[in-house]
Formats: C-alpha cells, structure tokens, sequence
C-alpha cells in the first residue's frame, strides 16, 4: 500500500485531516461561522462544501452558544460534528454550553450517550492582532472534567490530531496555533502507527534540562535547545500534545534523566498547565529534581496590543533564562556575575 505524503502548511493539514474524516464517515459534519462558500477567516475549510455540500459543511450564525448546543444536539443524533470557533476569544459566549453541558452528558447517562464533538479554536498571539483574537483560553477546559484538551505544533501532528479527535468518542478541544498556519512540512496521510492521542511526544533528545511545552511555542523550544547546544547545554524538548488528560510518565521519565524542568506557554503565569506539570513533576519526581521547576509564560495581564505582544510573548531569551536558573547559572533573577 502506497503513502501518501505532500508539503502543506499546518492550515493546509488540518484541511487534509477534515477532508479524509468527511470521507471516511457520512457523520462528520463541519458547522461555523463562514466556514462554508469563504473557506473561514484562515480558509482551514476552503473548497469543503463544495466538495461535500451544504449539508455537511454548514455556515452558522454568529452565535457560538447556538452553535454548540446545536451540536449536542446533532451528536445525541448520532453525528460527530465538528464546531469551528473563528477566534479563541470567542469561545466565551460558548462556555456554558461547553463545561455544563457537553462535558458532562456522558458521565450524566451513565455511559450510554457519548459527545463525539470537537471544536476547534484557532489560539495564541504572535499575528499582531487585539486581545480577542490573540489569547489561549486553554486551561479553563483542561480544569473540566469530561473534556480532552489537545494541541498541534507541525503540520505532521495537524494533520494526525485532527483526524484522532473527530474519532474519539469523547468531547475534544482541538486548539490551532494561528501564528504558525503558514509553517510548512511534510504531511503523511497514513496514521494507523500514529501515537495516540493522549500522548506527548519527545521532539529533541536531551541530557541536562527538560524543556516542556505545547502549540505554538515547541518551534520557540527546539530553537531554544539549538541555541544551548552551542554552549554545551542539552536540552531535551517535549511538545505534550495533549493537555488534557496530560501524559505525566513520558515527563517524569525526562525528569528523571536530567534532573531539570522548564516549562512554557503562552498563557498568563497564573494558574495556566505551567503550574499543573510543575506541581505534577515536583509529586512524582521530588527525589530527582537538582533544582526547582520553572515557567516561562505570558504575564498576569489582558493581551496587550499587537505592537507589544513581542514583550508579553515567551521567547526565545527567556526559555534560556530559565534554563540557566534550573542550572545555576547567572540570569536575570541573580544577576549576570558570578
């Protein structure tokens, strides 16, 4: 059997995802706000309903409380549906209908109906656009019970994670990382040896500090990693995946090779999955860490406007930063002097 493997942009690989899961099951459906004849606001859906038709590709209101409880809806019928949210902020409108309602139906029967839903939530900065359309509301559903919480970082894990949550049969987050649309790479079709959904991923080996982190920012990581290398650091990235329920063993498993752990996310500091694996590594690991865990994140204020996002943003520098302060080394906490 031949594998079917082409260049496209992450954009294009959750595209490529929809396209073999509206394919493969008549129950998928697309709903959203211009996702229809305008291919939504970053054309993910572009060319979809008039591949497949109005019925299963359909434009919604400008209601996202409407729109995800006409999911439940469909899903109690017996459909998988699939819920754009044009922008992270606006998922707030939706939120009841998320926590109250979709993530607690299947422990509500007993089992007998699931949520097959995912929603998909384009998130984070880095586009120069305002708060509403820049931020990462990740941690307010990997807080719920009941729902899965995943996010990709190539076009490769786009395309495989988006195909892996339409066929769960659990309610899955499904979170885009808008500034990195447009990175290319190579696609892969066939997913059967694909690692589960749950799982988090070892994306650079290292030997010296564990670099943990997710979406947009595993780019910012394994640039990171090259740039330590050179001063005879290694660091070993993980890109987690899942949030949702988080894959604590392949964590602790780093940890107890190196003794160290960053972790980074765009998110504000508190109370964002920084704190959750810090707190999770320091229970399980205590007797290997050489240092205390540290965060690299957003800070504790609304987005700011798109000409200071580079300042909120975790960048490069400071992940070094933190590595050097779980190694003891000069930063910018004990000054730059020995």
């Amino acid at each position: 059997m031949s594998v079917t493997t082409s260049q496209l942009t992450l954009a294009k690989a959750i595209t490529s995802g929809l396209r073999h899961a509206l394919a493969d099951d008549n129950r998928v459906l697309l709903m959203g706000e211009d996702i229809g004849a305008l291919g939504g606001v970053f054309r993910v859906t572009d060319g979809l309903q008039k591949e497949f038709g109005a019925d299963r590709v359909m434009d919604m209101p400008l209601a996202e409380s409407a729109i995800i409880g006409t999911a439940i809806g469909l899903a109690f019928c017996g459909f998988r549906p699939v819920v754009e949210i044009q922008f992270d902020g606006f998922i707030y409108p939706g939120f009841d209908q998320i926590v109250a309602q979709l993530a607690k139906l299947r422990y509500r029967t007993g089992g007998a109906v699931s949520m097959p839903i995912t929603i998909r939530v384009p998130y984070g900065g880095g586009i120069g656009a305002v708060e509403h359309h820049s931020e990462s509301p990740e941690a307010y559903f990997a807080h719920t019970a009941g729902l899965r919480v995943v996010t990709c970082s190539t076009p490769q894990e786009a395309h495989v994670l988006i195909r892996q949550a339409i066929a769960c049969d659990d309610p899955v987050l499904f979170f885009e990382p808008k500034r990195r649309y447009w990175t290319k790479g190579e696609v892969t079709e066939e997913i059967a040896d694909a690692i589960p959904l749950q799982s988090a991923r070892v994306v650079r080996d290292g030997t010296d500090v564990t670099l943990v982190t997710y979406g947009p920012l595993v780019a910012t990581a394994l640039d990171a990693a090259a740039a330590a290398a050179s001063d005879g650091v290694s660091i070993e990235v993980i890109d987690l995946r899942s949030l949702a329920p988080i894959d604590f063993p392949t964590v602790e498993a780093s940890v107890r090779k190196t003794g160290r752990l960053v972790v980074s996310h765009e998110a504000q500091l508190s109370g964002g999955l920084g704190a959750e694996i810090a707190a999770g590594v320091t229970e399980r690991c205590f007797n290997w860490l050489e240092a205390a865990p540290a965060r690299v994140t957003g800070f504790d204020v609304p987005y700011p406007p798109g000409s200071l996002e580079e300042h909120f943003l975790p960048g490069l520098d400071r992940m070094l930063d933190a590595v050097d302060r779980v190694l003891g080394h000069p930063n910018s906490l004990t000054g730059w002097t020995e």
